[in-house]
């Protein structure tokens, strides 16, 4: 293959890249801006909402975050008057995650979150071409050498742990 041809689609890849991850940012910036909470706050924020009574080992799993990060996340949206942590009746222990009425306020002025238009958009599409975009993305992985970072399905800029900026 010519030289010029494959540093061109290069380039173009990389324009590509660029462009996720800026329409990523943008909206994890408008989401911080707007309400104040960060993209997995607000993932949280919506998995306690339609798992009332959840706890932190469940959520964790559901949201594909660290335990550690979700403790982290749960303390501070319950620091915002956005949930309540009551113990449970049958373990004492283990306590169980509820949204408080500034919590379902916020729930209802939610725009829906960037992964969930691409999941619509994304299940749209045929199998094959669904098939098609992820192998070339894993592939794309693969050439950036990225297969060992651990990575949620969270379409959101920064450090998935809020840094206090927000907070």
């Amino acid at each position: 293959m010519n030289q010029s041809i494959a540093e061109e689609r290069c380039r173009e890849l990389l324009v590509s890249l660029r462009k996720i991850i800026q329409a990523v940012d943008i909206h994890s910036r408008m989401l911080n801006k707007r309400f104040g909470l960060t993209g997995p706050q607000l993932i949280v924020l919506q998995e306690i909402s339609a798992q009332a009574g959840i706890s932190i080992t469940p959520l964790s799993r559901v949201t594909s975050l660290s335990q550690a990060t979700v403790t982290d996340i749960t303390k501070r949206l319950e620091s915002k008057g956005y949930i309540q942590r009551k113990k449970r009746e049958d373990d004492k222990r283990a306590v169980s995650l509820f949204l408080t009425a500034s919590g379902e306020a916020m729930i209802k002025e939610l725009p829906p979150l960037l992964q969930e238009k691409f999941t619509e958009r994304f299940s749209g599409l045929e199998n094959w071409e669904q098939m098609m975009i992820l192998s070339a993305f894993e592939r794309v992985v693969s050439l950036m050498a990225a297969e060992q970072i651990d990575a949620s399905p969270v379409l959101v800029t920064g450090p998935i742990q809020n840094d206090g900026a927000a907070s």
